[in-house]
């Protein structure tokens, strides 16, 4: 990092399960001040072992060393803690989603705007090396025409009880979706769910469709309750497909597959191309990220318009998996 980079102090709130990464990160960067955490004892746990002190967020708020804040608290505490950040002069990091309501979201937006304050949200993928170079491809005429995108996010994993497998999982799907399709919003959003441990209403597996005015189809499949693990998106295009698979080592998680239709009978399968790419934790990445944007006062590349465009999607799955209808 820069010595502007290293400048920037960040206070961790909110160590959990996720968080504790957050913790981790900053740390390597040599940007952590502080964490706060409701659980006194994980907080002075953390401290300990980073080296930092463990405040209140009434401290860590009041603390001028501290230049920035990442929460990691539960979704339905963003909107608080983001505001009381942005109010106490401190730029601010939200993990996914960044809200839960449009209207908090917009307000953590507008504050921040008023404030002149730098908002990022988590949107982890936007920051993997596989994704930006399948970014980069695309946008270079690399498939031709994007015609369908789809995303995977499967596992057996830990069920959430203050949200759905759509809200756990699909905001980072939707982000990579609507990057690919050139930060437009789809005309139409169809979702299908069902619940098969968790209480009715809580969806365990969904599916989500998008169609977006030009043309480009997209669906994403999430699910909690699958035997195996799968984290992959593919883009179609008119001449070719790329497939970004994060189960595969680094030589093999993007690959691109040419095709073919001679006379329009039957599709012909060209060769199967890993694509080069250099290994980076895409966690340490995307907090490098906010250093930068935060010692420049530029603006991230998962800004709050970003992640305003992200949540209407995800409440436009929801009405139409609550409605059964398109939305």
């Amino acid at each position: 990092m820069s010595s502007r980079e290293d400048k920037v102090g960040v206070a961790v709130v909110g160590c959990g399960h996720w968080g504790q990464n957050l913790v981790r990160n900053f740390s390597q960067l040599g940007a952590l001040s502080a964490v706060v955490d409701a659980d006194m004892q994980q907080a002075a746990r953390l401290a300990a072992e980073y080296g930092v002190s463990a405040l209140t967020l009434d401290a860590a708020l009041a603390d001028d060393r501290i230049h920035a804040i990442a929460t990691a608290v539960p979704a339905a505490l963003h909107h608080d803690v983001a505001l009381r950040a942005i109010h106490a002069g401190k730029h601010v990091f939200v993990e996914k989603p960044i809200a839960l309501s449009l209207e908090d979201g917009e307000d953590i937006q507008a504050q921040a705007i008023l404030h002149d304050r730098v908002l990022m949200v988590g949107h982890l993928l936007q920051y993997h090396p596989a994704y930006l170079k399948m970014q980069e491809l695309i946008a270079a005429d690399h498939i031709g025409e994007l015609r369908h995108v789809y995303s995977n996010r499967l596992s057996m994993g830990r069920l959430r009880q203050e949200e759905d497998v759509v809200w756990s999982f699909a905001p980072h799907d939707i982000s990579m979706i609507l990057g690919l399709a050139a930060g437009n919003a789809p005309s139409e959003v169809l979702a299908h769910g069902c619940s098969l441990v968790s209480d009715e209403g809580r969806a365990d597996a969904a599916h989500v469709h998008m169609r977006f005015c030009s043309g480009l189809r997209a669906h994403v499949f999430v699910s909690w309750l699958h035997p195996f693990k799968e984290q992959k998106l593919v883009a179609i295009g008119e001449r070719g497909c790329l497939v970004f698979d994060d189960t595969k080592p680094w030589d093999e998680k993007l690959v691109c597959t040419d095709y073919s239709s001679p006379g329009g009978v039957s599709l012909q399968k060209g060769g199967v191309t890993s694509i080069s790419l250099q290994p980076a934790e895409p966690l340490q990445e995307e907090c490098r990220h906010f250093l930068q944007s935060v010692a420049l006062k530029s603006v991230p590349r998962t800004d709050g318009f970003e992640a305003l465009a992200v949540l209407r999607v995800l409440k436009r799955a929801e009405l139409a998996l609550r409605e059964g209808v398109a939305a």
